[in-house]
Parts: C-alpha cells; structure tokens; sequence
C-alpha cells in the first residue's frame, strides 16, 4: 500500500486542483480537508469562521485532518492553515508524505482574486494579508515538508506528475 501523501501550502497555491490530478495518477482516492469540514456541518467555511471564529474553525480543522491522516493510501489538501497548530504538523510528518506546494504572493493574488469563500482575505489589503500570512506560516510549511514543489503558472496536471516522480525517488 502506497504512503498516503498530504499536501499543504498557501491559498492559491493548487492543493485541491494537484490533488485530484495526482490521485487519479497514482491510484489514490482524494480527500479535501475543508470540503470534509464543509460536509460534516452541512455550512461553508466562510460561516463557521463567522460564527465560530478563526479559533473553532481551527478545532474542526484539527478533528478532521486527525481522522483524515488516519486513512492509509489517500491524497489529502489540506487548508491553508492546517500547519498552524503543532498537532496537525506532528500528524501530517508522521502518517504520510508532505508536499508542499510553494507559490509567490503574486500568484496567489491571481487565483484567489474571484473568491469570495476565503474568509482570512476579507482584508482591504489583500496583498498585505498574503504576505503576512506568508510570514508566519512559510517556516512551518518548510518545517514537514518530505518534497517542496514550486506551482506558479503551471498546470496542476505538471505539477502532480513532478510530485509523482519525486514520491517514486523518496
């Protein structure tokens, strides 16, 4: 049975879009973390951090990628913030492989500047909000990382088959 492989990075950075792409390639079902977190309270992330703050979300969060990690043999995005508290990076280095997918703030300001499901960049300055996340979250993402993949202007599809070579080399 394959190792299951986590995938973390920045908003933008294509952890869901890779991660359907690579599972089809391996042979591995996909898993979201916020998708599952969306289905089992039936309500949008957006809400949760609404009603619950950035603080419940991140139980919830922890919960999930608790029993998430705990599936042999899947591909996993996760959100942006999973890497956060120290539980979910113990988990995710010890249960599977970790990608992270790197990406320039530019990029992100590209491909999320449609949503409107990102609660983190309901700031004036978005730009100034990627970099300060960027800031604090950069460390850890490189901290857990088995493989570190630069996405910007790629294909999802180019980036999982440079995931699935390297995995083959790990």
């Amino acid at each position: 049975m394959m190792r299951s492989v986590f995938l973390i990075g920045p908003m933008g950075s294509g952890k869901t879009a890779v991660g359907r792409q690579l599972a089809r390639r391996l042979g591995l079902p996909f898993a979201d973390s916020d998708a599952e977190i969306e289905s089992r309270t039936g309500v949008d992330i957006a809400y949760i951090f609404e009603r619950e703050g950035e603080t419940g979300f991140r139980i919830r969060e922890r919960d999930v990628i608790d029993a998430l990690t705990k599936t042999e043999g899947i591909v996993l995005a996760t959100g942006g913030g999973a890497i956060l508290l120290p539980e979910n990076r113990e988990r995710l280095a010890a249960r599977g492989t970790v990608v992270f997918l790197d990406t320039t703030i530019d990029q992100q300001l590209q491909r999320t500047r449609r949503s409107k499901h990102r609660p983190l960049l309901a700031a004036a300055d978005r730009r100034a909000k990627l970099e300060e996340l960027a800031l604090a979250r950069d460390p850890l993402y490189r901290s857990i990382a088995a493989i570190t993949i630069r996405t910007d202007g790629r294909a999802p599809g180019a980036v999982a088959g440079d995931i699935a070579r390297a995995l083959k080399g790990s």
